[in-house]
């Protein structure tokens, strides 16, 4: 799905009241949260955005995909909208005049890779996680993620994917099955593990939400079998179907995205033991407004998130 940023600036002063938190499966009548850009993404490559990860290692920098349909590859930006191009790229035009190289540049290709539908994208420590796990028609039966370590953004045009994780659901026992609930968008890491939750729709209705949701955990790493997810939690009514997630960098809270019928922001206080985020933690609900197409999300602090929309738009979101 086409992401494209913008940031948000300022909160109404009511908001940390509006916002509360409630038991996750519940509800609460409240103002919604307009968004307003910041910034907006203009490098013409960019230009179907599916996932976000804040890079560790280098201060400012995001790592963004398009989704399916481009070629395997990553994009370095920063919250204005620019883009981190190497000092070296450059190529001139028939008139030998230099090309502008925010222009030319066309990101780092991932070698080993295929973006079938890439969804999302995750990080932990240098390492980061491309999620081939787009599935609309829920007949996949070749997802899968690439591992990646992180590369330098000003000095590497090229990375190899180390290894191709492929995935399945263990409930899943048709192609697709009579539930429409194996397509998915939002992955996370949490404790060292990779975690997916899932996108609904009604079924054979690939426009038609579902407002519920499945998280799965990545128990296994194998690279010459499917590894078979395992069944953590899941939520009956999020409002919409999952577009986003991301943990905070404390550990403390999940951040998910919904997006169709209503624009939602969920936060899930980490539970007190495990890792059953929908049942057992407490959950802040912020309904939004105005975000368009909303389609990535990432913590930019442990106070703050960055979502990003299909109009290229930034948005910076307080939560605190």
């Amino acid at each position: 799905m086409r992401r494209l940023y913008g940031w948000l600036v300022g909160v109404a002063a009511g908001l940390s009241v509006a916002a509360l938190y409630l038991p996750a499966t519940g509800t609460a009548r409240q103002d919604a949260l307009e968004l307003k850009p910041q910034a907006t993404i203009s490098h013409k490559p960019i230009d179907e955005m599916s996932g976000i990860a804040r890079s560790r290692a280098y201060a400012g920098v995001y790592w963004v995909h398009n989704d399916s349909g481009d070629r395997a590859r990553i994009f370095p930006i920063r919250l204005d909208g620019s883009v981190v191009v190497p000092p070296f790229v450059s190529r001139r035009d028939s008139s030998d005049r230099p090309e502008d190289p925010s222009v030319v540049y066309e990101g780092v290709q991932i070698e080993g890779a295929v973006n079938i539908d890439w969804e999302d994208i995750a990080i932990d420590g240098d390492t980061l996680y491309i999620a081939d796990v787009g599935n609309n028609g829920n007949a996949r039966r070749d997802l899968a993620v690439y591992v990646v370590k992180e590369p330098n953004p000003e000095a590497t045009l090229q990375a190899h994917a180390l290894q191709r994780i492929p995935i399945a659901y263990p409930d899943q026992k048709a192609f697709p099955d009579e539930q429409w609930h194996y397509d998915c968008e939002a992955v996370f890491v949490y404790r060292g593990k990779l975690y997916f939750i899932t996108k609904h729709r009604a079924p054979r209705q690939l426009s038609t939400p579902e407002p519920s949701a499945n998280l799965y955990r990545l128990d296994t790493m194998h690279t010459d079998r499917v590894n078979f997810l395992t069944k953590v939690d899941s939520h009956s009514d999020l409002g919409g179907w999952v577009t986003a997630a991301a943990m905070s960098p404390d550990g403390r809270t999940l951040a998910v995205l919904c997006q169709a019928p209503q624009q939602v922001l969920w936060l899930f206080e980490r539970p007190a033991r495990g890792d059953r985020f929908f049942s057992q933690g407490r959950a802040r609900r912020i309904p939004i407004r105005n975000g368009k197409q909303c389609e990535a999300l990432e913590w930019v602090d442990d106070t703050r998130i960055v979502i990003t929309n299909e109009q290229r738009e930034i948005f910076i979101v307080p939560v605190q």
